[in-house]
């Protein structure tokens, strides 16, 4: 198993979106009517906050991260100053919205110079949350790398003419990502503004990260378009990509008796048969495509029977759940794995997508399964099975330290394999639990191993009972 490193459940960020519906009137306007115009200010921060801005520090991050520095600065006399906290204690993150909101279709990039007191990378960066709750034109950056020389950045702007009312100038969140590295630094931002630097070129929009997707769905089970992003090449002629909205995007479904995808991304199934599920930005049809096969009604798990009393739940809508810290700890480096998790009629069924490992954490607190004598859970492969399906299910006790890899851990492994399984069928997995401390479980992994290409399967009713 690889080292472990979860950074995101830290910088998660809870961000809505909203529907905008214009309405029209049956009058004719006057012609001398004026209509509403907004500022086209591109000027961030330079020396001072330009055009009004405002400062909102992210749920859980260290507020006091952000300050202006007098001493460092690029050009003028001032810059933005970014205290990032030590590995473990806190994050910094925030998000920079305009008071009003700018015309920023004139421009086509964000633009800013920045150093850092040692080499780091910012986790995301970019523009477009505002501060409310209709975040349509998020743009991220990830990765962000930062050396201890002032250099000039550029985060490429998918589609200029949607920001013609976008309060949302600049965002970022970074932790540090270790204590080797990481901990503890301090990097700073300046001459932060939106330019029209007219050398960005060769657009070249993705939906699903451009990969041909091929999904089975069930009427009423949405599906989310995911790995959306944007490609330009810049004047240094390097490519660079960020992530984008779903709302820079137009969807088209080929057949809506099937599928409707609303400008949010999520697809709707409503009919039986296959539908392609296509995207165009800027005028530039997008590389990737999901062809929906949707099979009708979905088949539900076996609803468990056993008596609440004898049961500890980690994840089921039958019995009342264990606090759980996550089900997909997006754990870097090396997992690939994705999560479309879906509810039918209220039952919540765990999807998983592009796998090779994933965890349940059960940390805070770890789960005293003491009183019980197995482990159960149901799963689900749909469209086929591969000939080379290898299944491991691992449960990790942390010990009386319940530190994971704190040096008194134990495992038990369960394996599935080819003949245990039938495609678009639910099966069940209840073996008997034989960890000798079962009194800090922390962890639950399950794992493709041998070379296993399972890409997709769907979990349900995950529990420990007597």
């Amino acid at each position: 198993m690889k080292t472990r490193k979860n950074i995101y459940p830290k910088i998660f960020l809870c961000i809505g979106l909203i529907f905008i519906t214009a309405i029209s009137c049956e009058r004719e306007l006057s012609d001398e009517a004026e209509f509403a115009t907004f500022s086209t200010t591109g000027e961030i921060f330079t020396d001072n906050f330009q055009g009004g801005l405002d400062y909102f520090p992210f749920g859980g991050s260290f507020a006091e991260a952000f300050s202006v520095d007098f001493n460092e600065k690029y050009l003028g006399s001032a810059s933005m100053r970014f205290d990032i906290p030590q590995f473990g204690v806190s994050y910094g993150g925030a998000t920079f919205p305009s008071l009003a909101p700018r015309d920023l279709s004139q421009y086509d990039a964000l633009t800013f110079w920045a150093k850092a007191s040692q080499g780091a990378d910012i986790n995301e960066i970019g523009f477009g949350i505002n501060g409310e709750t209709n975040n349509k034109f998020q743009v991220t950056m990830q990765n962000l790398p930062l050396t201890t020389v002032w250099t000039k950045y550029v985060i490429a702007i998918p589609d200029a003419s949607k920001l013609n009312q976008e309060k949302g100038m600049f965002w970022y969140a970074e932790g540090a990502e270790n204590s080797f590295d990481e901990g503890g630094y301090t990097f700073w931002i300046d001459e932060l503004r939106f330019e029209k630097l007219e050398t960005i070129a060769q657009p070249r929009p993705a939906i699903f990260n451009g990969q041909d997707v091929v999904q089975t769905a069930f009427i009423g089970s949405p599906i989310t378009v995911t790995g959306l992003t944007q490609t330009f090449n810049l004047a240094n002629g390097q490519n660079q990509t960020v992530s984008a909205a779903p709302s820079y995007f137009t969807f088209t479904s080929s057949d809506t008796d099937i599928a409707i995808v609303n400008e949010l991304g999520l697809v709707s199934i409503i009919g039986i048969g296959t539908a392609e599920i296509t995207a165009v930005l800027g005028g530039v049809a997008a590389e990737g495509t999901l062809t929906v096969n949707s099979v009708g009604d979905f088949q539900f798990a076996p609803t468990p029977t056993l008596d609440p009393s004898t049961v500890l739940s980690v994840f089921s809508d039958t019995y009342t759940n264990v606090p759980v810290d996550y089900y997909n700890g997006f754990w870097t480096p090396g997992s690939t794995t994705g999560s479309a998790d879906f509810a039918i009629n209220g039952d919540n069924i765990l999807s998983y997508t592009n796998f090779n490992y994933v965890g349940t954490a059960m940390s805070s607190p770890t789960l005293d399964a003491s009183s019980m004598t197995h482990f159960h859970l149901n799963m689900y492969v749909p469209d086929n099975v591969p000939s080379d399906f290898d299944f491991l299910i691992s449960i990790e006790d942390w010990g009386a330290n319940q530190i994971d890899n704190g040096g008194d851990d134990t495992r038990q492994q369960i394996f599935v394999d080819v003949s245990q399984v039938q495609p678009d069928t639910w099966i069940t997995v209840d073996v008997p639990l034989t960890l000798t401390n079962k009194n800090n479980i922390g962890l639950i992994i399950y794992e493709n191993i041998n070379g296993s290409s399972l890409s997709n399967f769907y979990i349900d009713n995950v529990y420990f009972h007597q």
